[in-house]
């Protein structure tokens, strides 16, 4: 019986989801840690089952510094932007579009589901050209153009698209392109019902220091407001800007939420009370 009950309780999602493009932002812990890393491609393959269509979009930069060392290169980062050479940029393409993204793909087909990794640069997904408001920092890019046909053509067929953000130039060069802001940039060119980043907190606080000030919900405008003030800082900045920039893009609805807890995709979308902090 408790089983039925929550699976009823479910439903008024699974009905408001079902057909729907749901974008998610893959990272932090929950791609680190093996029993988390499990619980979300079960969360993954379980929405794919009753009809949603998830679109994970991850990043890598644990595994890009770590294979960097190991090559005798040392990460350095500008404004919170990783310096990226051409060197770097053959490194983070091998660790992003080979290593990480196929490690994902796998864990899906393993858990019943058919998945597909892709790169920005398959079809022309992604567009950049070099990023220059930081100074010179090599082959990170800024988007210019995305082309989702060819997510639409894959999710149509029942596949889970998996995709790292390496984009391409007008010339044919790679670029590094932070994941949040792809993740913001896809939910609003798929014309996503939902954008879900998830994160190694709980969410927005008012004061991070006060871990009773916890906003469960806000505006757009006032996310922007707290990066002005300095309330969001580091790298919750361009977690909270793919936010704002999906909600302002026709997104309905956006949210950060703590990817440490088990299952968190289920609880955020499935349950009344959710998780974390939406922003719409």
């Amino acid at each position: 019986m408790t089983q039925a009950e929550v699976l009823i309780q479910a439903l008024p999602y699974i009905k408001q989801y079902a057909g729907q493009t749901i974008v998610v932002k893959y990272g932090g812990a929950a791609m680190l840690d093996e029993t988390l890393k499990a619980a979300v491609m079960q969360d993954i393959v379980l929405m794919r089952y009753v009809g949603i269509n998830p679109i994970l979009v991850h990043g890598g930069g644990p595994e890009i510094s770590d294979a960097m060392q190991r090559m005798g290169k040392e990460p350095q980062f500008i404004g919170g932007l990783r310096v990226t050479d051409a060197e770097t940029m053959e490194i983070v393409e091998m660790v992003l579009a080979g290593k990480t993204n196929k490690g994902i793909v796998a864990h899906l087909n393993q858990q019943g589901a058919l998945a597909v990794g892709l790169s920005g640069k398959d079809g022309n997904l992604i567009v950049a050209e070099r990023e220059t408001t930081k100074g010179d920092i090599g082959f990170v890019g800024r988007i210019t153009q995305i082309n989702p046909a060819l997510l639409h053509t894959l999710a149509g067929a029942g596949y889970i698209p998996v995709i790292s953000t390496v984009a391409v130039g007008k010339n044919g060069e790679s670029y590094n392109i932070n994941a949040d802001t792809a993740a913001g940039e896809l939910a609003v060119a798929l014309g996503a019902a939902r954008l879900v980043m998830m994160t190694d907190v709980e969410g927005i606080y008012q004061d991070f220091a006060d871990k009773d000030s916890l906003i469960r919900e806000m505006s757009a405008s006032d996310a922007r407001q707290l990066i002005t003030d300095g309330h969001v800082d580091k790298g919750m900045i361009p977690k909270v800007d793919a936010c704002i920039t999906a909600v302002r893009g026709g997104v309905a609805q956006t949210t950060i939420i703590d990817g440490r807890l088990p299952h968190a995709l289920l609880i955020e979308l499935f349950t009344h009370e959710g998780i974390g902090t939406m922003i719409k």
